[in-house]
């Protein structure tokens, strides 16, 4: 394996085979779930079954509920019954911190999130870590599976950038792992998270895989992981130096976090 990815030019922590498992049916209903989530994230498997049935899709609720678990995709609205993140239960979570909190500088409060990135034949997760004042992503990776490595992985490549007050994430199982709060720990940074089931409190990443999804990843068909590992790192290096920002008087996320590249 090292081998083949010195060829390919990829760090060996950053070669990802095609996900298996998921049938091509699967896979087109999974691509309808992540459009219409994007579309309505407060669509839980419920509503979506209800959604996709309409569609002439001959769905079951416990699929759609499958299929929506194994995307990472949860309704951003309160006290769902419905918990489609790895949740681990024997990890210790933290109150949410910035109700009613202004933002008013750059590295006051970072966040992290997972999103589902869909291929020709398979998937992998995206996550990325940005600043909340700004929106720059700080860091970003790919994985094959939702495990906690590559989370950690983004964490201390955003850390090579500086340090924010505070760090604001779901209760997912890959942010509330000590590998993941330890170093927010050893960092002297104020760990907040949001309330089961309210993705709405990072609201900032929300927009951030809005605007991936509908300016980037359905616009292209990713034929394998490299494919959109080069693909999402060029359309990162847009947003940050070259998209211009309405909230932040139309300047880019780099020329407010500093000119950091």
């Amino acid at each position: 394996m090292a081998r083949q990815c010195e060829l390919l030019g990829l760090a060996r922590s950053r070669y990802y085979a095609l996900p298996h498992g998921e049938s091509q049916e699967n896979l087109r209903l999974m691509r309808l779930i992540d459009e219409q989530y994007t579309r309505t994230p407060f669509y839980g498997s419920p509503k979506m079954t209800v959604w996709l049935r309409e569609q002439g899709e001959a769905v079951n609720h416990k699929r759609v509920e499958r299929l929506m678990r194994v995307m990472g995709l949860q309704a951003t609205v309160p006290k769902r019954t419905l918990t489609t993140r790895k949740v681990a239960p024997e990890h210790s979570v933290y109150p949410y911190l910035l109700k009613d909190v202004p933002i008013e500088q750059v590295n006051q409060v970072w966040s992290s999130d997972i999103t589902y990135i869909r291929l020709r034949g398979g998937f992998v997760y995206l996550t990325a870590v940005i600043d909340w004042f700004s929106r720059y992503v700080l860091s970003w990776q790919l994985s094959l599976s939702l495990e906690t490595p590559f989370c950690v992985a983004a964490l201390e490549q955003a850390l090579e950038h500086g340090c924010p007050l505070i760090f604001n994430t779901d209760q997912g199982a890959q942010f509330t792992s000590e590998a993941f709060t330890g170093t927010l720990k050893r960092t002297g940074i104020a760990i907040s998270m949001d309330g089961r089931g309210r993705a709405l409190d990072n609201i900032f990443v929300e927009r951030l895989w809005r605007s991936v999804k509908y300016e980037e990843v359905y616009l292209t068909e990713y034929l394998n992981p490299r494919h959109a590992q080069e693909r999402l790192g060029a359309y990162f290096e847009f947003y940050n130096q070259e998209r211009y920002h309405q909230a932040l008087n139309y300047r880019t996320p780099a020329a407010v976090f500093g000119g950091i590249a």
